[in-house]
């Protein structure tokens, strides 16, 4: 974890302690305000449903940007709650945005400023592909027009399958991300043992492009547990599970984004103990969350 993260965890912790007596000498605990936090107090079925608390517009990105093909920022609408965190994502190999496009407004809708991007090519590999997703953040936040409604100081990445892997290579590039969170990863690096970014990888039992036993399990096993880590195994899913909407994904991803990037607690519940039911074949973590 970053020092400036325990730090801003310590201070907050400290203050969500503090103590008051009222009336008729009961103690109550009173939590300090995130400066963070944004939107409502979450439950399942807001995090299931197709759309989140805020309002989303769009706008495209040239393929003429320096360092990624261009893409789709999504972003809330609101001015009025101060700066959102913002999440890049990559397609993953021979794909295009579009095959994930269902992410970027679900994402965005919880409260995060979101740029789906196109690759230079629809053959880059894991490196080519993280190397633009850093790309695409810089332009977020220093070039275009959403820029005065980012943290820049609060971002993550996430992608599919060598786009997934992408995401691995810029959260160990840049270890000052707040979250990553790669679905289905394809890397031909199986040790990530020097990433420190709070990574969830969620892979499909029945995926046979990027099997879980050579790609996702043994990502999830080398990253420290220091990192802050979870892996969601779903049951009987292909490799291509996250290019159709998927309410088990979008729930834990959003959560995920939400509790690391925002430093929001009340997410919380849906990591620690995580998911059950009939969808989920495997799911690990590091809980208690600090």
């Amino acid at each position: 974890m970053h020092s400036a993260q325990r730090i801003a965890r310590a201070l907050f912790t400290a203050a969500a302690a503090a103590i008051l007596t009222v009336g008729g000498g009961v103690a109550v605990a009173e939590a300090a305000d995130n400066p963070y936090q944004r939107g409502p107090n979450p439950t399942q079925s807001t995090l299931d449903a197709s759309r989140g608390p805020y309002a989303v517009a769009t706008e495209n990105v040239s393929s003429l940007v320096s360092g990624f093909g261009g893409g789709t920022i999504y972003y809330p609408t609101t001015t009025g709650e101060g700066t959102f965190g913002a999440v890049a994502i990559s397609p993953g190999f021979t794909a295009t945005w579009s095959s994930l496009s269902w992410l970027g407004p679900r994402i965005a809708s919880h409260g995060f400023v979101v740029i789906g991007i196109e690759t230079n090519t629809l053959l880059d590999q894991p490196g080519q592909r993280g190397d633009q997703l850093l790309a695409a953040l810089d332009y977020l936040t220093r070039s275009s027009s959403v820029r005065s409604r980012i943290d820049s100081s609060r971002l993550a990445v996430a992608g599919h399958s060598m786009g997934g892997g992408g995401s691995l290579e810029a959260s160990r590039t840049r270890p000052s991300l707040q979250a990553a969170v790669p679905l289905a990863p394809w890397n031909a690096t199986k040790s990530w043992s020097t990433l420190r970014v709070p990574t969830l990888i969620i892979g499909g039992e029945s995926d046979s492009v990027a099997p879980v036993a050579s790609h996702s399990i043994p990502f999830y096993n080398s990253i420290p547990s220091a990192s802050e880590k979870a892996y969601l195994e779903l049951n009987a899913a292909s490799h291509f599970f996250p290019q159709s909407v998927n309410t088990l994904t979008g729930r834990l991803a959003v959560a995920w984004l939400k509790r690391f990037v925002d430093n929001d607690t009340r997410y919380d519940q849906f990591i620690c103990p995580g998911p059950t039911g009939s969808g989920v074949e495997d799911y690990r973590n590091t809980c208690p969350l600090s």
